[in-house]
């Protein structure tokens, strides 16, 4: 595996290219050890890669840097290891290999990618939150890209639900980002996994972020795309999901929202509309059980002013005004029940005085 490290590691050398050298030998050790004349006579290899191979040969220490791997608790899977996934061996551009903290996903399990805005609305963040925990419940694995927004949102309730969660960076696995996520992070390692195709200590840059999420679509089963402007990253890995053959189901939203312009597109385009989790869970065969349905139970249990203020709210945040005008309430009844229901669980302030449905 050391060897298969320093061909990962490699620069200049597209990872098409490192899988056409390395079929051609039984371990990649054979490749460190060719003579250089060879490698130039390699008619798939241009000069500037063939010199590529050898100055890497020049100046890598194959134990050392392997230890080091290692010592990061990081798994190398490159491209002919029998644990590398069959979703991603079957695309146009699989990467070399992946770096994984964790593990990777459960080829025998369900899996769906959960993208979308990182500056996202509350009723994005609420529906997210919903079909993400009823799919872990299912026992679906969740992958995505840990950016803030939805995806961290997705990946956090997926965890919440007690689900695995599986993170494709654009950096190195060893580096967290963004860096708020620290602790969401820390937690996928220990129910899922940390995957990149990058080498530890890649820094996080602009232009292996739209590269990456064709390894997500290719995680996934299918792609739920929850929040996303006209031009937007989530609509990247809707294009890699169709090249991939995936089915894409999109949240509809406003007409008037940017956020869901994006989204809109794909439902003309004929994409699948996401309207329940359970419809979702129908549609991949799985069979829905009564788990998880607690809307009727939590209006079973509140009081009946409180009752009263919660089924008048949704997953659009609605101002004490409103909320005074629909259930009658008096001002001082009414933020007394708000503040009752948000103690509880059942509802959250997103700005002053503005309420939401937890997804409790």
């Amino acid at each position: 595996m050391a060897y298969e490290y320093w061909l990962a590691c490699i620069r200049h050398v597209p990872a098409r290219k490192k899988i056409m050298l390395r079929s051609e030998y039984t371990d990649a050790s054979q490749i460190y050890y060719i003579e250089e004349t060879r490698l130039y006579f390699t008619e798939y290899l241009s000069t500037k890669e063939a010199e590529a191979v050898i100055a890497s040969r020049r100046i890598w220490d194959v134990e050392k840097n392997y230890r080091e791997l290692c010592d990061k608790s990081i798994s190398l899977v490159p491209y002919f290891h029998k644990g590398y996934p069959g979703r991603l061996k079957e695309t146009a551009d699989p990467p070399y290999a992946l770096y994984v903290k964790g593990r990777l996903p459960d080829p025998a399990r369900p899996a769906a990618a959960i993208v979308g805005a990182r500056r996202c609305s509350a009723y994005g963040t609420g529906q997210t939150e919903r079909f993400a925990s009823r799919l872990a419940q299912a026992g679906v694995e969740i992958i995505s890209g840990m950016a803030l927004g939805i995806d961290g949102t997705g990946q956090r309730a997926a965890l919440d639900a007690g689900g695995s969660t599986y993170a494709v960076l654009g950096c190195g696995a060893d580096l967290c980002y963004p860096r708020e996520h620290i602790g969401l992070y820390m937690d996928i390692q220990k129910h899922g996994g940390i995957l990149s195709e990058h080498p530890p200590q890649t820094q996080p840059l602009r232009a292996y972020f739209p590269k990456r999420n064709r390894i997500i679509s290719a995680l996934a089963d299918i792609v739920l795309v929850m929040e996303a402007r006209e031009k937007s990253g989530s609509l990247i890995t809707a294009d890699a999901a169709l090249e991939q053959g995936k089915d894409i189901y999109v949240l509809p939203g406003p007409v008037t929202s940017p956020l869901s312009r994006g989204c809109n597109n794909l439902i003309r385009q004929g994409a699948g509309i996401l309207s329940s989790p359970d419809e979702l869970l129908a549609d991949m065969g799985i069979p829905v059980s009564s788990f998880g349905l607690k809307s009727d139970k939590n209006e079973k249990m509140l009081e009946s002013p409180e009752n009263m203020v919660y089924s008048c709210l949704g997953l659009c945040p609605k101002s004490m005004g409103q909320l005074a005008e629909e259930t009658g309430l008096a001002p001082g009844e009414l933020l007394e029940r708000l503040v009752t229901l948000e103690l509880k669980g059942y509802i959250k302030e997103i700005s002053k005085n503005y309420y939401v449905r937890s997804n409790r």
